[in-house]
C-alpha cells in the first residue's frame, strides 16, 4: 500500500491499480489541492472542507462514494463506518468513522472527530493496523494533541498517522507520545510485513 497525503484531511491510499480517497475538498471548498483519479471515495464529514469524494472522477475511474455510517463492500472492499462527533466547522456534526480491509491491512480513519468518546461497535471491530487521527484544537472542532495521542493508544493501533495537523499541534502530539524523532516521509510505501511486532508507533507523512 502507498499513502499519500494532500492537505487537512484528504489522503490517497493505493494498492495495485486500486486507489481509496479519504476527505477530499469539494469544489466549494477554499482548500485547493490536486486530485486524482479514485476508485472508492469516502468522507467523514458533510463539510465542503471534505465532501468532494464525487468529484474524484479521471479518466476511467469513477468513485463509488461512501459518506455516512453502514457496512459497504465494493470492488472486494469491505468498509463499516461508524458513527462519531466533530465541532468542526463550529457546530456539532455527524463525523463517520471508517474501517477497511486493505493489502491484509485493517485500517481507521477517525476523520473530524472531536471526542474521545468513540463507538462502541468500533471498538468492537477488531484489531487496528494503520490509525489516521486528527491531531488540531478546540478552534479547529477536531481531537487536541493531548486527546488525539490518548484516543489512538486507547485503539491500540500497529500504526499511527496524524492528519488534520500544522506544526504546533504535530510538535504538541509528537512530545505527547515521546516520539519527537517520529519518521517524517513524503509518502509512505508499507505492507503487511512491516508493521508486524509494531505497537503505536507514529509516523508523519508530509503534505504532497
Amino acid at each position: 500500500m502507498v499513502i499519500t497525503y494532500h492537505g487537512l484531511e484528504f489522503f490517497k491510499l493505493q494498492v495495485g491499480d486500486l486507489v481509496v480517497a479519504f476527505n477530499a475538498p469539494s469544489k466549494d471548498s477554499d482548500i485547493k489541492i490536486s486530485r486524482f483519479g479514485a476508485d472508492i471515495a469516502l468522507a467523514t464529514l458533510r463539510h465542503e472542507d471534505m465532501d468532494g469524494g464525487a468529484d474524484l472522477s479521471r479518466g476511467d475511474k469513477a468513485p463509488f462514494f461512501i459518506k455516512g455510517t453502514g457496512e459497504y463492500e465494493v470492488g472486494g472492499v469491505f468498509v463499516r463506518g461508524f458513527q462519531g462527533v466533530s465541532q468542526y466547522g463550529g457546530t456539532e456534526k455527524i463525523n463517520t468513522i471508517y474501517t477497511l480491509g486493505l493489502d491484509n491491512m485493517n485500517v481507521c480513519f477517525l476523520g473530524a472527530q472531536s471526542s474521545k468518546t468513540l463507538p462502541d461497535k468500533l471498538r468492537e471491530a477488531g484489531d487496528i493496523d494503520i490509525l489516521f487521527v486528527p491531531v488540531g484544537s478546540e478552534e479547529d472542532g477536531v481531537l487536541s494533541p493531548s486527546q488525539a495521542y490518548q484516543t489512538a493508544v486507547s485503539l491500540e493501533p500497529k500504526i499511527i498517522i496524524p492528519i488534520h495537523y500544522d506544526a504546533k499541534s504535530l510538535a504538541t502530539f509528537l512530545k505527547e507520545g515521546s516520539q519527537q524523532s517520529a519518521d517524517q516521509v513524503e509518502k509512505l510505501t508499507i505492507k503487511r510485513k512491516d508493521i508486524d511486532g509494531k505497537q503505536g508507533e507514529i509516523i508523519v507523512i508530509k503534505q504532497s
